[in-house]
């Protein structure tokens, strides 16, 4: 076992506080510093220099205390200015973090308390306070100058800002979020000399509900318990702006007079409603641009309480802080949420083209070629070639109706059913089994086209469909259509009945399989590629090589498009039939 610290040795720090917006990071002195105990070498003293004091391992973590050890986790636990002295909180330490030996998320330190981080005990930290020097005048001073037009009285009112200068602090620190929303309730209970606090969001329905409660004596409270005054609540959300209510007795309730507060014997109670960023659309008046409300501070007491002008501020400013805070979290909470679906997305898109045909081969009697273009990261269409034990090849395009990862889902699953005919199952029998499978589950609300078509030595050509576009077959020049006759998809109705087809083919008949994101496929009018358009590509390639004329649809398509993005998922599967050993270049 190794340590490094970072930014090591005391540095020597000053209250400063300039104004209240915005508001001034913290830099009050500190006075302490842990033992760093070995059990095979000697002990080391590191002074805690900046707060809030971070330890885990690794230096890329922006650790002070880096301990090069496995069992520790990067973003191991810090020490912070709490409103009782200095906490210790655990930022991430997966075995847990043990003060004395009791387990613990989060408490205030005294002098000689031993901190075990993990199970194991190779390594401990002894916490050590020294007395706080008495406050000089000359820090005073320059304190209540920094202030302007703000004065400060009396220590009470100095006790006021240095509290509020720690929870700025810890609002812009790298605890998690709930310990930071606690840790700042302490904070505001001081301040007013609360009985408890809450942090109130509103769930789906906009309602607020106690999301984190804490007591006077910085325990948490249990959510399911806390009944806040709803009255209050309501004037400060009606208002938009903090209420104060010194003396509820006396406050004029009139009007709505709160249940809660008469049971609760209530005196006092302090709401900051907390809004983020206006929500509106450019051009739009910013007076008629509303604010999101994140949340609300609540605090209440049996006791009367009095409010001086500065401490009013002060709430005033915690509110902003923390209603900073929950924005900025609402925001990266959305960004991650944003990047784990696009990881999803990903894993998605990579096990569907693991899915799909790799490098389609030739067989004896046929040539084939293919290509799948999701518009989306996953798409609903599937394609595949595969050979059968009797001796036929298998061609198969399907379609799901609808884009994404619905349909991605449903591809898979129609995938695995298909998978069971190279066993020899009649086409016929898996295709009904499988309408009727859909049909039963009306709730997935969706369904999909299918070719599936058999290919024998000597020609033959034996096909089951199911909605899909019927292929184009390319024969000396000309280009036909195997049916002209409709068919249910698959899922749609569930008395749908489905039969085999059989056709002969010739050598150098070539047949495109296709899915409706080529003719359906829009330039910048919304005019639609159409079936006409395909069919005059695919009869300008009858001498051409199957990669050849797949490019050449391809092509054509993306011309007529003229940048348009592409609103479906394109699928294509050529293949061309020709007599076994025959193995002209032309057909390659």
């Amino acid at each position: 076992m190794q340590i490094a610290l970072v930014r090591p040795g005391p540095r020597a720090q000053v209250l400063e506080f300039t104004n209240l917006k915005p508001m001034p990071e913290l830099t009050s002195p500190v006075r302490a510093y842990i033992e760093v105990v070995f059990s095979d070498r000697p002990r080391q003293v590191v002074s805690i220099s900046e707060l809030p004091f971070y330890i885990g391992r690794g230096i890329e973590s922006n650790n002070h205390l880096s301990i090069d050890d496995l069992r520790i986790s990067r973003k191991c636990a810090a020490i912070y200015a709490g409103p009782a002295g200095l906490r210790i909180e655990n930022r991430g330490q997966l075995s847990g973090i043990f003060v004395n030996g009791q387990p613990t998320t989060g408490r205030t330190l005294a002098d000689g308390d031993r901190i075990r981080l993990g199970l194991d005990d190779a390594c401990q930290i002894i916490f050590r306070q020294e007395p706080e020097a008495p406050l000089q005048e000359e820090p005073v001073t320059k304190l209540q100058s920094l202030l302007g037009s703000l004065k400060v009285d009396s220590g009470d009112d100095l006790k006021g800002l240095r509290l509020l200068l720690e929870a700025s602090s810890l609002l812009h620190s790298q605890l998690p979020l709930e310990s930071v929303l606690a840790a700042t309730l302490d904070h505001a209970i001081v301040i007013t000399h609360a009985d408890r606090g809450m942090l109130l969001e509103p769930d789906a329905s906009g309602v607020l509900q106690v999301k984190v409660a804490r007591g006077r004596a910085g325990q948490t409270l249990p959510i399911d318990r806390m009944n806040p005054s709803r009255s209050v609540l309501g004037r400060a959300i009606e208002n938009e702006s903090a209420v104060i209510s010194e003396d509820l007795n006396v406050a004029n309730l009139s009007q709505d007079l709160s249940q809660s507060v008469v049971l609760q014997l209530l005196r006092s109670a302090v709401v900051i409603p907390l809004y983020g960023t206006r929500l509106g659309y450019a051009g739009q008046p910013i007076e008629t641009v509303r604010r999101e409300l994140l949340g609300a501070v609540y605090l209440d007491s049996k006791r009367t309480a009095t409010f001086s002008v500065l401490d009013r501020q002060i709430l005033d400013a915690l509110g902003g802080q923390a209603a900073s805070i929950l924005d900025n979290a609402r925001l990266v909470e959305r960004e991650r949420e944003r990047q784990r679906l696009e990881q999803e997305l990903s894993i998605a898109r990579e096990i569907q083209q693991a899915l799909l045909p790799q490098g389609l081969q030739d067989y004896p009697h046929l040539a084939v070629t293919g290509t799948h273009r999701p518009c989306n990261e996953v798409g609903g269409d599937y394609f595949d070639v595969f050979p059968l034990p009797d001796g036929r090849i298998a061609i198969l395009i399907a379609d799901v109706a609808g884009k994404g990862l619905g349909a991605a889902l449903l591809t898979t699953m129609l995938q695995g059913a298909i998978s069971g005919m190279t066993l020899g199952v009649d086409p016929v029998m898996v295709f009904e089994h499988l309408n009727r499978f859909l049909c039963g589950r009306a709730s997935v609300g969706r369904y999909a086209t299918m070719f599936y078509g058999l290919l024998d030595p000597d020609g033959t050509l034996e096909f089951v469909r199911a909605g899909h576009p019927s292929p184009y077959l390319l024969r000396r020049g000309e280009v036909s259509e195997l049916y002209s006759d409709g068919s249910f998809p698959i899922g749609l109705v569930e008395k749908a009945s489905f039969w085999a087809t059989r056709i002969q083919l010739e050598p150098e008949d070539t047949l495109l399989l296709y899915t409706d994101g080529i003719t359906e496929a829009e330039d910048r009018h919304r005019t639609l590629f159409g079936t006409e358009r395909l069919e005059e590509a695919l009869a300008r390639h009858q001498d051409s090589s199957l990669s050849d004329l797949q490019a050449g649809i391809l092509g054509t398509v993306e011309r007529f498009a003229e940048g348009t993005s592409q609103s479906d998922d394109i699928t294509l599967l050529v293949v061309r039939y020709r007599r076994p050993g025959d193995h002209a270049g032309k057909t390659a």
